[in-house]
């Protein structure tokens, strides 16, 4: 299993053991504890300050996930990470600070190999351009939990989880992470729009820019998970 998907099955486990009445900053502290609990007996295993040392040098190598969360009683949406949702139509992002930077750097990085000749194929099956801001990437991962939010462990900013209150009219809203480049008002939307992305900008180059493309049989560039509902 990999990291993201083994944090991921801590935090379901967490929203569903919370209190209803939970907070955003009681869900951060309960979440961030579920997965630093993970991380004990490894840090008995080799000695706690070494492995806190690693985990600190190394952000890549923890667990990490990031979550959308209603909350019924308190009528706010947290979004902890790079994750968005619409509310009335209204689309909020909560993307990586460096994730456009580093897109278009790949882009620029894809249009030197297809001028010297590539295919959009051939960097498809070995994206050279990803490779070449996987530094840079690993560079930008040291402000894990400082200058932006995810839940690995660590204590979660929350100045830089947004907290969106809704009032008591009705609200349609959908939640998603950020695998849909085009949010729409429903799923099959949604959906066309990402396959539309796939057959017309494989390489996610053009008016979207990735810092990845996608891979040749899969029908994505990334996870996805959606939901939509009335309140």
């Amino acid at each position: 299993m990999s990291n993201g998907r083994y944090a991921m099955t801590i935090v379901s486990r967490i929203i569903r053991k919370m209190s209803p009445d939970a907070s955003c900053h009681q869900f951060c502290v309960a979440a961030t504890k579920a997965i630093r609990d993970v991380y004990l007996p490894l840090w008995k295993l080799t000695g706690r300050q070494a492995t806190a040392e690693m985990l600190v040098s190394h952000p890549e190598e923890r667990l990490c996930a990031s979550a959308v969360i209603y909350s019924i009683r308190r009528r706010e949406i947290w979004l902890i990470g790079d994750c968005q949702c619409l509310v009335g139509g209204e689309l909020c992002e909560n993307p990586k600070p460096y994730e456009q930077r580093l897109a278009e750097m790949r882009a620029a990085k894809v249009q030197e190999l297809l001028a010297e000749g590539k295919t959009a194929e051939d960097i498809l099956a070995d994206d050279q351009a990803r490779a070449a801001i996987i530094p840079e990437m690993l560079l930008e991962m040291q402000q894990q939990n400082k200058s932006y939010a995810v839940i690995d462990g660590f204590p979660i900013p929350e100045t830089h989880v947004p907290v969106i209150a809704l009032d008591f009219r009705p609200w349609e809203i959908v939640l998603a992470s950020d695998g849909y480049p085009f949010l729409c008002p429903t799923l099959a939307e949604s959906e066309a729009r990402l396959d539309e992305q796939r057959r017309n900008d494989p390489l996610n180059i053009g008016k979207f820019k990735a810092t990845k493309g996608f891979t040749p049989g899969f029908n994505s560039y990334d996870d996805r998970s959606y939901i939509r509902f009335s309140v």
